[in-house]
C-alpha cells in the first residue's frame, strides 16, 4: 500500500493480529482413598483403592462433570493391604482455550506513535474443567459422594482487554 493517499494508507496498514490457540491432554490422577486402609502409618501418600473382579480401564469414563468416571469399577482391598488400582491410571479433562489480540499502531510523528489494543482471551468461551475428586471410596467401602466428580473449574471465562499505547 506504499502508493496508496495518507489517509488511506493509515486506515490500512500497522494491524497486527496474534491468536494463541493452547490445547492439552487431561492430567492423570491416581484413584484412592481418603484414610489410611493399608494400616502403614503414612498418612501424606493416599491409599489406592482395588478394581472390582473382571473391570478394567475400558468403559470406566463417563466424561461428563458431573460423573467423569464410574466410581463402582472399585473396592475397597483386603484390609492392610495396598490396592492394585496403579498410579495415575485415570485422565481428567483436557484444556482446550483461544486467544485472540489485535492491534492497530499509527503513526503521529517521527519517534511517536499510538497503538490501539483489543485482547480476548478464552475467546471461544469454553469452559475447561479441572480434575474430578480422585477419592472413590469411604471406609465402609461406598461411593464416596463426590467420587470422580468435577467441582472446579480450569481458567477463566472469556475476559476482553481494551487499552491504548503511546510509544515516544
Amino acid at each position: 500500500m506504499k502508493d496508496a493517499g495518507g489517509i488511506v494508507n493509515q486506515a490500512v496498514s500497522g494491524w497486527q493480529l496474534n491468536i494463541i490457540n493452547n490445547l492439552r491432554s487431561g492430567f492423570p490422577f491416581t484413584p484412592a482413598l481418603g484414610f489410611n486402609w493399608s494400616r502403614d502409618g503414612n498418612t501424606s501418600a493416599p491409599d489406592r483403592v482395588s478394581f472390582v473382579p473382571g473391570r478394567t480401564l475400558h468403559g470406566i469414563y463417563l466424561r461428563k462433570p458431573e460423573q467423569w468416571v464410574d466410581p463402582t469399577a472399585f473396592v475397597l482391598p483386603p484390609a492392610g493391604t495396598y490396592g492394585n488400582a496403579g498410579r495415575n491410571i485415570l485422565i481428567g479433562p483436557g484444556l482446550a482455550n483461544v486467544d485472540v489480540s489485535i492491534f492497530k499502531t499509527t503513526r503521529l510523528s517521527e519517534g511517536r506513535n499510538l497503538q490501539l489494543r483489543a485482547e480476548i482471551f478464552n475467546i471461544l468461551n469454553h469452559a475447561n474443567f479441572g480434575i474430578p475428586s480422585p477419592i472413590m471410596l469411604t471406609n465402609t467401602g461406598a461411593t464416596a459422594a463426590a467420587a470422580g466428580v468435577i467441582t472446579s473449574t480450569a481458567g477463566t471465562s472469556r475476559q476482553i482487554q481494551l487499552g491504548a499505547k503511546l510509544n515516544f
